[in-house]
């Protein structure tokens, strides 16, 4: 299994432990420990959850040979917060049996996803570097861009945009396409009742507190508590936060470091956003410049997926 590593085991720990040290955890840790990694796994597997997301990549592997048209035999696939892969080795199958020959890309913070994805494509006989990488960094973004040369098939999905700031990750990405690369990006369709109830439920908290037990920290010490907001930038920009709040005064274990946090003393957890069609348009099409070629919604109404080109 070959990763090529620009974020560092070190990297990633001495930014673990400033964002504890700010009580504020973003995206990229949630996927940094084995457990809360498999507990993600647990969770994408989740039908009445992602289900209809799931039902969209199968439409899209369906109609692979419109989509291997466009691009010569040589086929790299460049998959931005890849996961565990399972929707890239989809649509990856889906493509090699139009005759693409199929070069995967995953592109993850977490050692653990990077290996998933990369395992799974190898047991499929498709040819893989993984690359430990931060893809909220531009930097970053270009240097997994650059691994292969036009044109390339870009994948961002599972709402992976919604989870920083989409108006600024839009933007990083499209600057990472050249004529001829396609990109593939899904988002979340808000919902004024489901969108959040779709979020406080045992599932997710679980998922959460596999995060949080990795510093010592377990259901009894504290609660999770979300909230809904919605972003002035835009109409139609709504914003999921949650934080977990301490109900005794305990302590955090980072890197060996003890951490004392006072009961009432809250951490921020990961945001994630979910837009109206309209909006999320206008962030492929405004803000990063692109056009859409094709849309797929998804049969439970909850996620768009767009083609795009710039």
């Amino acid at each position: 299994m070959r990763v090529e590593v620009v974020l560092t085991e070190a990297d990633i720990t001495q930014e673990f432990t400033e964002a504890m040290e700010a009580r504020d955890l973003p995206e990229k840790f949630f996927f940094w420990f084995p457990r809360s990694a498999a507990e993600w796994v647990t969770l994408a597997s989740d039908t009445d959850l992602h289900g209809g997301l799931w039902q969209t990549w199968t439409q899209i592997a369906a109609e692979a040979p419109l989509l291997a048209e466009i691009f010569p035999a040589r086929l790299p696939v460049i998959s931005f917060g890849a996961g565990d892969g399972a929707r890239d080795r989809l649509l990856m199958d889906a493509l090699k049996k139009t005759g693409a020959e199929c070069f995967y890309y995953p592109v993850d913070a977490s050692q653990s996803m990077l290996e998933m994805a990369s395992a799974g494509a190898e047991d499929e006989d498709i040819e893989t570097v993984g690359i430990k990488a931060d893809i909220s960094s531009p930097m970053h973004l270009v240097y997994a861009a650059d691994a292969a040369d036009p044109p390339r098939l870009f994948v961002f999905s599972g709402n992976t945009m919604g989870s920083f700031d989409p108006l600024a990750q839009i933007r990083s990405v499209a600057q990472c396409l050249k004529p001829g690369d396609r990109l593939l990006v899904d988002g979340e369709v808000f919902h004024p009742e489901l969108t959040l109830a779709r979020r406080d439920n045992p599932a997710v908290r679980r998922f959460i507190f596999a995060l949080l037990a990795g510093v010592g920290i377990s259901e009894p010490d504290g609660e999770i508590r979300f909230n809904l907001k919605n972003d002035s930038r835009h109409a139609g920009l709504h914003l999921v936060t949650r934080h977990f709040r301490a109900s005794r005064d305990l302590s955090a274990t980072v890197a060996s470091q003890e951490i004392s946090l006072e009961r009432g003393e809250r951490i921020g957890l990961n945001f994630q956003y979910a837009y109206t069609a309209e909006a999320f348009r206008w962030l492929l099409s405004e803000q990063g410049g692109l056009e859409i070629v094709r849309e797929y919604p998804s049969s439970d109404g909850r996620f768009l997926t767009a083609l795009c080109r710039k």
